[in-house]
């Protein structure tokens, strides 16, 4: 449908521009607190390669070595002016544009896949096949840390409408991909260095 693909590209366009890139300076220090979240989960998991989808400066992906090494983590992301920064500051990740509807891996290449703070800015059009891919890439756990509603519902960003999106995404995880099982989730706070996000952590059979 091309309507369908305007608006994803619309969307595509407005972040992987100076929208984007002006996100990327206001947040460039915001990072820091997100360390104990991360340093608590990923030694209960076991996991030996990540892909963050959006993975921005390089945020989450900081904190992933150790116990990764810094070949086994992945970030993509469209906005170049993101992925030059995280490549400047930790140049062995792996730092890729491309956009999440498509992935460039292979199925179950990754031990963990996950957004933060992602799927929040997909329409409706395109969650699904974004969400699908995330699921084919992963080999054990999908995480998903994203804004929660009990029912969709659109939030102004910034003066642009169409742009942020709170929804139950654990509970479409489970309702489109009954391979998912649900391992726990949670809330995090502003003062964690996550701005109140609800995470759920699954695992793939």
């Amino acid at each position: 449908m091309p309507e369908t693909k305007s608006e994803a590209q619309r969307l595509q366009n407005l972040w992987g521009g100076e929208f984007g890139d002006a996100y990327n300076e206001r947040n460039k220090n915001a990072y820091d607190k997100r360390a104990g979240f991360w340093k608590k989960l990923l030694p209960e998991l076991s996991v030996k390669s990540v892909l963050e989808i959006g993975c921005n400066v390089g945020g989450n992906l900081r904190w992933m070595h150790p116990p990764m090494e810094w070949h086994d983590i992945y970030g993509i992301d469209i906005n170049l002016d993101a992925l030059r920064r995280l490549h400047e500051e930790f140049p062995a990740i792996n730092a890729i544009k491309a956009a999440a509807q498509n992935l460039p891996f292979r199925d179950g290449f990754f031990d963990l896949t996950f957004t933060t703070g992602v799927l929040i800015h997909q329409p409706e059009e395109s969650l699904a096949a974004v969400m699908s891919e995330i699921v084919r890439c992963s080999k054990r756990y999908v995480l998903c840390m994203e804004y929660f509603a009990d029912k969709t519902e659109e939030v102004p960003y910034r003066g642009h409408e169409g742009a942020l999106f709170r929804r139950d995404y654990g509970a479409l995880y489970r309702k489109n991909h009954s391979e998912l099982s649900l391992v726990k989730e949670g809330y995090l706070s502003a003062e964690e260095g996550f701005d109140r996000l609800t995470w759920w952590l699954f695992e793939k059979r």
